[in-house]
C-alpha cells in the first residue's frame, strides 16, 4: 500500500480522504498490450511463413507485419517450456524437468514452481496490467489438481486474473476437459451444436478483453493464449481436413526435400544447410518407437493411411490459426492491434508420440501398446472426428522439424528450435524481415518486460528472487544484424543433454530407452551451429578441448538449475511400471478405500483411488426403483476407461481397453426395487503381452456375484491428462458407446461409491460389504 496523504481529525468532515494510497498501481499512459499465443508440438518445417505446407493465415499476417525468428529454442518437451514463458527462469529452477503427470520429488522435477521464481504475470498485474490465460495449462502439479487441493499454482494463484482452460497437457478437442478460474466445469455446448475447443477458447479470450475494455478502457491487458493444437488428439472440421487432400501424398521424406530449399530461400536456414538422417541414432541408443519407417517400403494403405493423419493434422493447425485471427481482426477493429505486442510460438518439436505406424488413440503410446495399420486404417474416414484420438506416425514428426535431427523430447535442434513470430506494429518498425539471433524460452519474459518498461523486483510477495535467466530479445527488434546478447543455454530432457555456447553446442547421444543410465559414459557430439544449423556434422573428435569445455559448463549450469538426477525412464515402453511407481499418488487411506459422492466435481484420475496394475473393488450405495437408469460411476472415455451403469432394465460393469472394440462387458438382471450395494470386485492374475493385466471381473448385487467374466486392463492412465472420475454421470467423452453423454443415475438414490485398493488379494464380499459401506 502507497503512503497515506490524507489527513486524519476526530471528525470526518474535518479530514481529508487520498483513495490513491489504496487504488492499485495504473501502468503508464501508452503502456502495450501483450498477447502470447503459444501452439504446441510444431517442429520449424510445418508453418508457412517458415515455407511449410500448412497454411496459417494468421501468422502469416503477423509475419508480414513483424519479425520470424530463425533460432528461437525451447525445452523439448511443453510443461517445461511453459514453465520458462511463466517466470523467465530455466525449466528445472522450475521444478518442471518434464511434464505435470511425470513429475518426481527431486527439486527439479517435482512440478512445484519455488516461491522464489514469481510469474511474470504477477509483476505485471501490480504494475498496472490484466492478466488473463486462456487454453492449455500444465503447469499445475498433479498433487494440486483436484479440488481439495490448494489453488496456489493455478492461474489465479499465479498472478492471473482470469483462467479458462484445461489443466493437465492435452484434452479431446470435441469433449475437453474445462476449468474456469479454481473450478471445473462442463463444456458451454455439443460438438454436434458446432463446439470445437479452439473456437470457444478464441470465444472466452475476446470475452476476457471486452470485459475489461468496457470497465477500464485505458488499462492493458496481457494474455496468454494457448489452444490445444498442435497436440494430439488431432480434431477439426472437416472441412479444413479436406482442404489438404492429397497434399502430403508424397510422403515425409519428399516433404524434406521439397521444404529445405523453401526455408533457405525465405532466410530460415542459410546457404548450404543439409538434411540429416531421419533415424540418426546409434541403434543402441534408438527407442524403436521413435524410428521411421522409409515411405518406399509402406504399403499403398499405409501411404493412404498416414496421409491422411498428416492431412488432419494441418487441418487442426489452420482451423486453430483461423480462430486466434478472429481474435486478432477484433483488436484491429477495436483499435489495439497497433499497440498490442503479438508473440506467436510453439512450445517444442513436433511429437513422435504417434509411433512408426500412426495411432487412432494416442493412449496406445502411454500404455506401450502397439498400433498396427489393421487397428487404424477401418478408421481413416473419421481421423479427427470424435471417434478418434489420433496421431499422426514418427516419420511426419522428422518431415515437420526438417532438416534436423529428431524431433520432441529430444535435445538435437529437431526437439528444441522452434517457430517464433512477433509482431507489434507500434514499437517494431521492420516489416516482414527475418531474425537469426540465437535465443530461448526463457527470454519471452525478459523481452515482455522491457517492451512494458517493467522491471522485475527483488522480492515479491516477501520473497527474495532468483534472477531471471533470460534475455531481452528487444534489441533484435531493429536490429537486424546485431550479434546475440545470449551467451550460454543448457539442456536436458530424459536424461539426454546439450549445451550451446557462443555458436557451439554439444550433445549427448542418449537415447530415451530403459537400460541408458550409463551418463558418466555417453558420448557427446560436437556442432558448429553458427555453420551448421542443422547439427548435421559432428566435430567431437576434431575439437576434443572444446566438448571438454562445453561438458564442464554444462555441469556448472547442472548444478545452478538443479538438474540432477539425472532421469531418462520413460512414461511409455519398458519403464511404465518403475515410472508410475515414482509418481505422485494420493497417499491410500487406512483401510484401503476412498468415499465418492453424487453431486461433486469429476476427481482427476491421478488424484483418484488407482485401479490399474492392483485388484480393486468398487461398491456403490443406492436405493433403485423400477425407473432406474443411468451412470453410476465412470472414469475415463472412450479412448480407455470403465463404467458401471443401469440400462434397459440390467445392471452393467464396462471396461473399455483402449478403445479397442469389443468393449469388455458383464451385465445382469436389474434386481427389486429397494436398498442395495452394486459392487464389481476384479482380481488380477496374469500380465498379458503387451504388459496389461488380465483377471476376472465379477459383477455383484448385494452379496451374490451374479455375472464374471476375464478381462484385460490397461497398465497405464485411462488418458494422459483428464477424463476423471465421475459418480452418477460420465463427464466429457463417454467410456460405453451403450449412451451418450448426459446419461446421468435417475430414478432413486445414489448415496455413495466405495472405491478399495486395499491389497492384491481376495476379501471376503460380506466383509467388505459391512466394513465399508455401513450407512451412516
Amino acid at each position: 500500500m502507497a503512503e497515506f496523504k490524507g489527513i486524519i481529525n476526530l471528525d470526518v468532515r474535518d479530514s481529508t480522504p487520498d483513495w490513491d494510497a489504496f487504488l492499485p498501481k495504473k501502468a503508464p499512459a501508452g503502456s502495450p498490450n501483450v498477447l502470447v499465443v503459444l501452439f504446441d508440438d510444431t517442429g520449424l518445417a510445418a508453418w508457412s511463413p517458415y515455407g511449410g505446407r500448412i497454411e496459417m493465415p494468421t501468422l502469416d499476417r503477423l509475419a508480414a507485419n513483424g519479425l520470424t525468428y530463425s533460432q528461437w529454442h525451447t525445452t523439448a518437451l511443453c510443461s517445461p517450456t511453459r514453465s520458462t514463458f511463466l517466470t523467465g527462469r530455466n525449466h528445472h529452477s522450475n521444478g518442471f524437468a518434464s511434464i505435470s503427470e511425470s513429475s518426481t520429488g527431486f527439486p527439479g522435477y517435482s512440478s512445484h514452481i519455488p516461491r522464489e521464481n514469481a510469474t511474470m504475470a504477477s509483476v505485471l498485474r501490480r504494475a498496472g496490467w490484466s492478466t488473463f490465460w486462456v487454453g492449455k495449462n500444465h503447469n499445475v502439479p498433479v498433487d494440486e489438481w483436484s479440488m481439495g487441493a490448494s489453488k496456489e499454482r493455478w492461474p489465479l494463484g499465479q498472478g492471473y486474473d482470469r483462467f479458462y482452460g484445461f489443466v493437465g497437457g492435452e484434452t479431446n478437442q470435441w469433449y475437453p476437459d474445462l476449468a474456469e478460474d479454481n473450478h471445473y466445469i462442463d463444456q458451454p455446448y455439443l460438438p454436434e451444436e458446432g463446439y470445437h475447443l479452439s473456437k470457444d477458447l478464441a470465444d472466452k479470450a475476446m470475452s476476457f478483453i471486452r470485459d475489461s475494455k468496457q470497465s477500464e478502457p485505458d488499462k492493458p491487458w496481457y494474455l496468454w493464449f494457448c489452444p490445444g493444437a498442435n497436440h494430439a488428439p488431432h480434431h477439426a472440421p472437416q472441412e479444413y481436413i479436406d482442404k489438404y487432400k492429397g497434399m502430403f501424398d508424397d510422403g515425409y521424406e519428399a516433404y524434406r526435400e521439397w521444404v529445405l530449399p523453401r526455408m533457405i530461400e525465405r532466410g530460415i536456414l542459410p546457404e548450404g544447410t543439409v538434411l540429416t538422417e531421419l533415424n540418426p541414432m546409434p541403434p543402441e541408443t534408438f527407442a524403436e518407437g521413435d524410428s521411421v519407417r522409409p515411405w518406399a517400403e509402406l504399403s499403398d494403405d499405409e501411404k493412404r493411411l498416414f496421409s491422411r493423419m498428416a492431412e488432419v493434422f494441418a487441418g487442426f493447425s489452420e482451423y486453430t490459426d483461423v480462430q486466434v485471427g478472429r481474435i486478432i481482426d477484433y483488436l484491429e477493429e477495436s483499435g489495439q492491434l497497433d499497440n498490442t505486442l503479438v508473440i506467436f510460438a510453439a512450445d517444442n518439436g513436433a511429437s513422435g508420440e504417434g509411433s512408426p505406424n500412426g495411432s487412432v488413440n494416442e493412449g496406445k503410446f502411454f500404455n506401450a501398446y502397439p498400433d498396427t495399420i489393421e487397428d487404424n486404417l477401418p478408421l481413416i474416414d473419421k481421423l479427427g472426428s470424435p471417434a478418434t484420438y489420433n496421431h499422426y506416425p514418427t516419420g511426419w514428426a522428422a518431415a515437420f522439424s526438417s532438416p534436423f535431427r529428431m524431433f520432441k523430447r529430444y535435445t538435437y535442434q529437431g526437439g528444441v528450435c522452434d517457430p517464433l513470430v512477433i509482431s507489434w506494429p507500434k514499437g517494431i518498425a521492420a516489416r516482414g524481415e527475418v531474425r537469426s539471433q540465437y535465443h530461448h524460452s526463457t527470454d519471452i519474459v525478459p523481452t515482455i518486460l522491457e517492451a512494458c518498461g517493467v522491471e522485475f523486483p527483488d522480492i515479491v510477495d516477501g520473497t527474495v528472487q532468483n534472477p531471471l535467466a533470460g534475455v531481452s530479445m528487444a534489441y533484435s527488434f531493429d536490429e537486424p544484424d546485431a550479434p546475440t546478447t545470449k551467451k550460454v543455454q543448457y539442456y536436458e530432457m530424459f536424461g539426454q543433454r546439450g549445451i550451446w555456447h557462443d555458436g557451439w553446442k554439444a550433445v549427448t547421444e542418449h537415447g530415451p530407452i530403459s537400460g541408458m543410465s550409463n551418463f558418466e559414459n555417453d558420448t557427446w557430439q560436437l556442432f558448429h551451429t553458427d555453420v551448421d544449423r542443422a547439427e548435421a556434422s559432428d566435430l567431437a573428435a576434431e575439437h576434443p578441448e572444446k566438448v571438454q569445455e562445453l561438458v564442464a559448463l554444462w555441469f556448472e549450469e547442472a548444478q545452478a538449475n538443479n538438474v540432477l538426477p539425472l532421469n531418462d525412464m520413460q512414461v511409455a515402453g519398458k519403464d511404465l511400471a518403475a515410472f508410475i511407481a515414482m509418481e505422485f499418488k494420493v497417499p491410500v487411506p487406512p483401510g484401503g478405500t476412498y468415499t465418492y459422492y453424487p453431486g461433486t466435481s469429476e476427481v482427476p484420475e491421478r488424484s483418484a483411488a488407482n485401479t490399474h496394475g492392483v485388484s480393486w473393488k468398487v461398491l456403490a450405495d443406492l436405493t433403485t426403483t423400477a425407473d432406474t437408469a443411468g451412470v453410476i460411476f465412470a472414469h475415463g472415455a472412450r479412448f480407455g476407461g470403465h463404467s458401471l451403469y443401469v440400462k434397459d432394465g440390467s445392471l452393467r460393469y464396462v471396461y473399455n481397453f483402449l478403445g479397442i472394440p469389443p468393449e469388455q462387458v458383464i451385465e445382469a438382471p436389474m434386481p427389486a426395487a429397494g436398498d442395495h450395494v452394486f459392487g464389481v470386485d476384479f482380481q488380477k492374475e496374469e500380465r498379458g503381452q503387451h504388459g496389461e493385466w488380465l483377471g476376472t471381473a465379477t459383477l455383484f448385487i448385494d452379496d451374490d456375484p451374479v455375472a464374471s467374466e476375464r478381462i484385460r486392463t490397461m497398465p497405464g492412465h485411462f488418458t494422459l491428462c483428464g477424463e476423471g472420475l465421475c459418480i452418477g454421470y460420465d463427464g466429457g467423452d463417454v467410456v460405453s458407446t451403450a449412451y451418450k453423454p448426459g446419461y446421468t443415475f435417475t430414478g432413486g438414490e445414489l448415496r455413495k461409491v466405495v472405491f478399495d485398493v486395499a491389497d492384491d488379494v481376495y476379501i471376503d464380499v460380506e466383509r467388505h460389504l459391512a466394513a465399508a459401506l455401513s450407512r451412516d
